[in-house]
């Protein structure tokens, strides 16, 4: 029999109300509250759901049986939050970006991992099938040594002025950087870990007034890999979101998105079960498990049966745990920084040289809006 681990949701705006109607049917999690801002869209889960609904996020901190919490707020409230449902000895799921500074996430990786809690972070991408395929092929060496790693992501998101929201805001984690090319980084982040260092970044905006529209940076990780970032929300030529990553070795090309894998195993490439040499194809459906409960996209059912199996084993694999968000924290802030100096400024592991750590405000009421 599967242990039930009893959780609350954390802000019912879009990515919260789909949490909360996967957790309601996901095997391992027990929904006992549900938490925001507003009390209309609280009293219809309580009315509809049947689930207590609380205002304010320390009340919910409060539940003696609480055990986990599922954090769906705007990103700036994700540091405190997160910092004080540690606190409280609670496992955590937190919509990405995990939070604005990387040297925050890192410190807050570091206290869920002191605690032994289950830290992890909404980058649904990691469970799509042919991403999953992407990074296990890569892994293997199947295309030989990786040179060069290249994240892409184009959609119709802002083709207008738009009603401004805290994704219009910078201050709040709003711009295509943190709300957009956080899931491509993230997957380059699987693949090439931390880069070392950025170049030839440049954010630019074509229709919003605070926030960039499009993000592309040329990269540098580790053992000479290089990588390149290009993330547009404002593509009319996109007819709706598309991700994309391509892995080049030595031995072969490596092509995948949301619904399909594409591999080129050349001449030098290492021999692969599955896989002749030359041109592959496969298709998202041969690679994906089938979720409990399908909404949206099996993805997202899958981040969180993995955040369950984590929770209730500790030989559980811990996806997009703590540790990995702040690598893509890191990249994010890389370059952030990168477009605003005429020299890539000296970056160290806990943040930027240079720059003030945003710390969270520890302790303070919290709010959504």
């Amino acid at each position: 029999m599967i242990t039930q681990k009893k959780v609350a949701i954390i802000g019912l705006g879009k990515m919260g109300v789909s949490h909360l109607a996967i957790a309601n049917r996901t095997p391992g999690l027990d929904v006992i509250a549900a938490c925001d801002s507003s009390a209309f869209i609280g009293s219809m889960i309580e009315k509809y759901c049947r689930i207590p609904f609380f205002a304010k996020f320390e009340q919910v901190l409060r539940l003696p049986e609480l055990e986990a919490v599922i954090i769906a707020a705007p990103t700036r409230l994700h540091a405190d939050m997160i910092h004080m449902a540690l606190e409280q000895g609670l496992h955590i799921f937190c919509e990405k970006p995990m939070t604005l500074s990387p040297a925050v996430s890192n410190a807050l990786a570091e206290q869920a991992k002191a605690m032994a809690l289950v830290g992890q972070v909404g980058y649904h991408n990691r469970f799509v099938g042919t991403f999953r395929e992407a990074k296990r092929l890569a892994s293997t060496g199947a295309i030989g040594r990786v040179r060069h790693v290249h994240a892409e992501a184009y959609g119709p998101v802002v083709l207008e002025p738009a009603a401004r929201t805290w994704r219009s805001k910078p201050a709040e984690g709003g711009g295509c950087l943190y709300d957009y090319a956080a899931h491509p980084i993230n997957l380059m982040n699987w693949i090439a870990g931390r880069p070392t260092c950025c170049s030839g970044a440049q954010m630019t905006r074509q229709w919003s007034e605070e926030v960039e529209d499009a993000v592309y940076a040329n990269l540098v990780f580790e053992e000479g890999v290089s990588g390149q970032v290009s993330v547009n929300w404002s593509d009319e030529t996109a007819r709706k979101m598309t991700t994309r990553i391509t892995i080049v070795g030595d031995g072969g090309k490596i092509v995948a998105d949301r619904q399909e894998l594409t591999a080129f195993l050349g001449a030098r490439a290492r021999p692969t079960p599955g896989y002749l040499h030359g041109w592959n194809i496969k298709n998202v459906t041969e690679l994906s498990p089938h979720p409990a409960f399908y909404l949206r996209g099996e993805e997202y059912s899958e981040q969180l049966e993995a955040f369950a199996r984590a929770m209730t084993s500790p030989d559980a694999e811990q996806v997009n745990s703590f540790e990995d968000a702040a690598d893509t924290d890191f990249t994010l802030e890389l370059i952030r920084l990168a477009t605003q100096a005429d020299e890539q400024p000296a970056i160290s592991r806990n943040g930027a040289a240079g720059i003030p750590a945003r710390r969270p405000l520890f302790g303070r009421t919290l709010g959504f809006r």
